[in-house]
């Protein structure tokens, strides 16, 4: 079994309100958009992190990191990309990445909107966390952590913050 603890779009902000969110899990998993390499650094030396880059992200973090994730966790299939779109609306790049991988598990960024979503199209768990952040048209900080065990993610759990809960 392992703790994930899911963000995106933290736009150079990684303060205590997230550190303690994710003061338990085993491992933080960041669809991108770090939006600095302080960022990025920051978050590497608090968990081990499994991470893409999003498209604010340039010079040394797409060095760094990949665009897309596709890995195994816990008996888990899992497709991280940040532009991905959600399930009936997925960016037309995508689509074949998720045919090939056949992930149990596809997470997105991007788009600010927190989404957990089966999708029976393809078999699967969506999830997008939100923006962690303070930068966007977004109302609500959010971010996700769960448990896989056994191929499955169980115990979902919500965090939410003002956007103005930051250091």
């Amino acid at each position: 079994m392992r703790k994930i603890g899911l963000i995106s779009d933290t736009h150079g902000l990684f303060d205590s309100v997230l550190q303690e969110f994710l003061a338990d899990v085993d491992e933080v998993w960041h669809a991108g958009d770090f939006g600095s390499e302080e960022c990025y650094k920051k978050i590497a030396s608090f968990k081990p992190l499994v991470a893409v880059y999003g498209n604010v992200d340039g010079g040394n973090l797409r060095h760094w990191m990949p665009s897309s994730q596709n890995f195994v966790c816990e008996g888990s299939r899992v497709l991280m990309t940040h532009v991905g779109g959600y399930p009936n609306h997925y960016d037309s790049r995508i689509v074949d990445a998720i045919r090939l991988a056949r992930p149990n598990i596809f997470i997105a960024g991007h788009s600010h909107i927190l989404r957990v979503m089966f999708d029976r199209r393809f078999d699967m768990l969506y999830l997008n966390p939100g923006a962690a952040g303070i930068y966007g048209f977004h109302q609500v900080r959010t971010a996700l952590r769960f448990e896989i065990e056994g191929g499955e993610a169980r115990k979902m759990e919500l965090g939410e913050w003002p956007k103005r809960s930051f250091e």
